[in-house]
């Protein structure tokens, strides 16, 4: 489930200060790229935060009911694919059973390497993800 919600952005000395009103909740970033960034991400672990409490995600208030409070100030949209971001963001590990030659198992556990560690960072290159 995909939702965009206003926040207000305001840009501060050093950072940019964003405040989202349906969840209250306040961050920042360096540029105003990333205080957007940030914002989603603060949003994603609000949501799912919520979902997993059982309590629904609050309805996205139209942007256009948001007033900036301070000259400057910024009104604006975030999306939050909610199901994308706990997707994205899951730490639980899956088991996966791999296929090694018995040779290449033996000498990776002589060696005391971590086939698993091993195999996600592989894969983390192969599919160009940090």
């Amino acid at each position: 489930m995909k939702y965009a919600y206003p926040i207000i952005l305001s840009k501060g000395k050093t950072s940019v200060v964003v405040y989202v009103p349906d969840f209250d909740i306040n961050t920042e970033g360096a540029d105003y790229a990333d205080a957007i960034e940030m914002a989603r991400d603060a949003i994603g672990i609000v949501g799912i935060e919520l979902q997993d409490r059982g309590e629904s995600l609050p309805v996205p208030t139209p942007a256009g009911d948001v007033k900036a409070e301070d000259e400057g100030d910024i009104v604006s949209l975030v999306d939050v694919d909610f199901a994308e971001y706990r997707r994205q963001n899951a730490q639980r590990a899956v088991r996966r059973n791999v296929t090694l030659p018995s040779w290449l198992d033996y000498e990776a556990e002589k060696s005391g390497i971590n086939v698993s560690a091993v195999l996600q960072k592989a894969l983390k290159e192969e599919l160009s993800l940090r």
